[in-house]
């Protein structure tokens, strides 16, 4: 196996992801990961600008998924297999929907080459028979779990094999299945796992996320967690990393006027690379647990409250409310000490508009 797949810890004791170069966890920028998912369209001229576009908007990773309709289901036209409960697909046949949405396979080599060589991480989400094998060929970096494989335990048994990081999606998940697949992967030696708290609906409604889930993710799993975000805009992943997610995860097309699958829940460039742009903003304002003034407010504390002599004072005079006051800027002793110096006397003469100092006081 080559490629770098060792971890290191945060602070917390939390162990951290490694993807090519990239560390992915509290100490580490967020990762952000443009989907391209059935955007492709069945054209690979067209997966090869989403891969390009996605760099250009400052993406960290671009994700493919890997599977064949025959990998997932069987043709067949009864009721069970017809999609009900998801207006995007309702009615539809489920072997159709896979065979449109998935992508050719003797592209992926092709892609995985074009990322690399733009210095974008590309992995894969597998599902189905011979995906894992698939992309082993390819040497993948790392691989997704998506919400609807995460009871798949064969496919859990084969990406575990690999010895390579996990983006498991709790997508439709019961806390009894999630502790399941984490176990699972733990116990078979991978410490390289992160948590997408995901919400599988298309597209997903703000009320529906419950992103509070994603500190609790990580305390209770003691892992790295992040978003996988399926809502229109990007004001939602704003507020998971405000809540601690390290991975962002959204869906990104070329333009919602190419009607996908995906499409209409899909993010365009201008709006993703804005939002690429919030997130590093964001970023910047974490900082550290601190009561100390910044530089620039340090300059600000001189326009504060402080105490100056406010009508001429001569050498043994008495200070009292009517020469001396609480005033701005800051330049004289703090305000707290007003009360205290009323009645006290001047050890020289002071001249209206003279911060007051200790010095200044017998």
């Amino acid at each position: 196996m080559t490629g770098n797949y060792f971890s290191r810890h945060d602070h917390n004791g939390k162990r951290e992801m490694l993807i090519g170069d990239r560390h992915i966890g509290n100490k580490s920028p967020v990762y952000i990961i443009a989907e391209m998912s059935a955007n492709h369209n069945q054209d690979y001229d067209l997966a090869v600008e989403i891969i390009k576009k996605a760099k250009e908007c400052e993406a960290d990773a671009i994700k493919l998924q890997t599977f064949s309709p025959e990998g997932l289901t069987i043709n067949c036209d009864n009721e069970y297999f017809t999609i009900k409960g998801l207006p995007l697909w309702e009615g539809r046949n489920l072997y159709d929907l896979y065979r449109e949405s998935s992508m050719p396979w003797e592209w992926q080599k092709k892609l995985f080459a074009i990322s690399k060589d733009l210095g974008l991480d590309c992995f894969s989400s597998p599902a189905g028979r011979g995906a894992v094998k698939f992309l082993e060929e390819l040497n993948v970096p790392a691989y997704k779990i998506g919400a609807s494989d995460i009871v798949d335990i064969q496919l859990l048994e084969e990406i575990c094999a690999t010895r390579k990081p996990i983006f498991l999606s709790t997508g439709m998940s019961t806390m009894s299945e999630l502790e399941y697949a984490v176990n699972f992967i733990k116990e078979a030696g991978i410490e390289q796992i992160a948590l997408l708290k995901c919400t599988s609906s298309y597209p997903a409604e703000p009320e529906q996320l419950n992103l509070r889930t994603i500190p609790h993710l990580a305390e209770t799993f003691n892992c790295t967690v992040g978003l996988s975000d399926h809502t229109l805009g990007f004001d939602v992943p704003i507020a998971a990393v405000t809540l601690g997610a390290k991975i962002i995860e959204k869906h990104f097309t070329l333009s919602r006027k190419t009607q996908t699958l995906d499409s209409d829940f899909s993010m365009e460039p201008a709006e993703f690379k804005e939002m690429v742009k919030a997130i590093r903003r964001v970023e910047k304002s974490f900082g550290k647990a601190t009561y100390e003034p910044s530089a620039k407010e340090k300059e600000t504390r001189k326009y504060r409250w402080s105490i100056f002599v406010v009508e001429d004072i001569k050498s043994g005079q008495r200070f009292t409310k009517e020469n001396i006051r609480s005033i701005r800027p800051g330049f004289g002793m703090s305000s707290r000490y007003l009360q205290i110096i009323y009645g006290r006397k001047a050890l020289r003469e002071i001249k209206r508009g003279t911060p007051l100092n200790w010095t200044d006081i017998e």
